[in-house]
């Protein structure tokens, strides 16, 4: 079977388990989803939304959250983790936003990525779950998960997203890439998993890493 067909077969799986998918973490518009996925860099989507209902009450916009102090914003999202560095991105990319953007979140790569404590994924999040562009955020389950599928032999992210745009329609991006998180928090975690039993491994896992 070639990657190909492997990679056909995974999503019709997919498409069957999690038809509809919404993005996880909360948010109501660009400005509070990319505050949001800048947080939940090594940090779990539920804490994020636990967290982000009292920094959004203070600011949820980039006007307001200019008001605040990076001690602040810090404190606010402590439960976060990295915190030091993630409210000196936040009050950052507001300024930014306001002084450059008239407040509105940009809608191209270039200019989402020269944000401060944006980096590629998180860009990709925003632009495909709000803009609705073709991207292919790649966070470390789906890094695990296209390893474990054999339909990357990536090291690092940034590869595997190259291998998972080569092997899925662009026109699935978009909810291939939420799927896959969903189907690894259910049925493919790193640790305690059996394959045997996983509705995608038992067929298409790596054999290397078989019991």
């Amino acid at each position: 079977m070639t990657k190909q067909e492997k990679a056909n077969k995974i999503i019709s799986i997919l498409e069957k388990l999690y038809p509809t998918v919404d993005v996880p973490l909360h948010h109501k518009d660009a400005y509070t989803l990319l505050v949001s996925v800048l947080l939940s860099a090594q940090c779990t989507d539920e804490r994020v939304n636990k967290v982000t209902p009292h920094l959004f009450k203070a600011a949820d916009n980039p006007y307001d959250m200019m008001k605040l102090s990076v001690e602040e914003i810090r404190e606010i999202i402590k439960p976060c983790g990295l915190s030091p560095m993630k409210s000196k991105g936040i009050a950052g990319l507001s300024k930014i936003l306001v002084e450059k953007y008239n407040g509105q979140v940009p809608d191209t790569f270039e200019a989402l990525e020269a944000l401060p404590a944006v980096g590629h994924k998180t860009a990709s999040v925003v632009m495909t779950q709000w803009f609705g562009k073709p991207a292919f955020p790649v966070d470390t389950h789906i890094h695990r998960l296209a390893y474990r599928w054999t339909l990357s032999t990536g090291k690092s992210v940034e590869q595997t997203e190259r291998d998972l745009k080569k092997v899925i329609p662009i026109e699935k991006w978009n909810k291939a890439h939420l799927q896959i998180i969903y189907f690894g928090r259910e049925y493919c975690p790193a640790r305690g998993h059996d394959w045997k039993t996983c509705p995608i491994c038992k067929k298409y896992m790596r054999k290397e890493l078989r019991d």
